[in-house]
């Protein structure tokens, strides 16, 4: 098939769920510090660097560290997170991922990560998909984080496609708006009512058919 559409994944929450996994490492963080955090808390981490992260959440406790104590609790969480997601393997792929990803390998669709994860090559080498990636931009590759569209124009170039030829996967408001900033085509993945702002919405990739992959790419 020859076209010219790029397609852009977010990764947690999108091809893989390892929110839990950040959640409950978080969590055990917070609670060592002497506070606790909710899932509702943790909602409005998604798409959020690290350094923010960890920010919100003292903000959250009402704590105050120095710059060493800062570096050593994001290295901490960030241990105890891998620990969590050690053992992943192509079965946690999200619902409906795998049937896309066949379909866009098999029809030689290039598509790329955009992700604000850290760890987004060890998960996608856990899930056996590292290599279907034409390029991966993850945390370590990007300055500023969702909803400015640096990740996504990064992934783009990493394609070789121009930015308004390409489709991004999303599962977060900021991820959608960064999307949208870079003037990409934003599906979103998850609850329309609060991923209003993308161009299309499904409640996950269960209800993404090969019909509507093939139009969205050939557009």
């Amino acid at each position: 098939m020859n076209n010219t559409k790029g397609i852009i994944f977010d990764l947690d929450g999108v091809i893989v769920d390892t929110a839990k996994f950040h959640y409950l490492a978080w969590r055990k963080m917070a609670n060592d510090l002497g506070f606790d955090i909710t899932l509702e808390q943790n909602e409005q981490l998604k798409g959020v660097s690290r350094v923010h992260s960890l920010q919100q959440i003292l903000g959250w406790g009402n704590k105050t560290v120095t710059e060493e104590e800062f570096e050593r609790l994001m290295a901490s969480k960030n241990e105890d997170y891998l620990a969590r997601i050690a053992h992943m393997d192509d079965s946690d792929l999200l619902p409906g991922v795998k049937k896309v990803l066949d379909y866009l390998t098999k029809n030689d669709i290039s598509f790329a990560l955009g992700s604000a994860s850290r760890n987004a090559r060890p998960i996608l080498k856990g899930l056996k998909i590292e290599t279907r990636f034409k390029g991966i931009v993850d945390g370590n590759d990007v300055t500023k984080a969702k909803p400015n569209p640096e990740v996504f124009l990064i992934a783009a170039e990493k394609l070789g496609i121009a930015s308004e030829d390409c489709i991004v996967f999303e599962d977060s408001v900021a991820g959608v708006e960064a999307a949208n900033r870079a003037g990409m085509i934003s599906i979103g993945i998850g609850d329309k009512n609060i991923l209003k702002d993308a161009d299309y919405n499904f409640a996950d990739f269960t209800e993404i058919n090969i019909e509507f992959v093939q139009k969205i790419v050939r557009k």
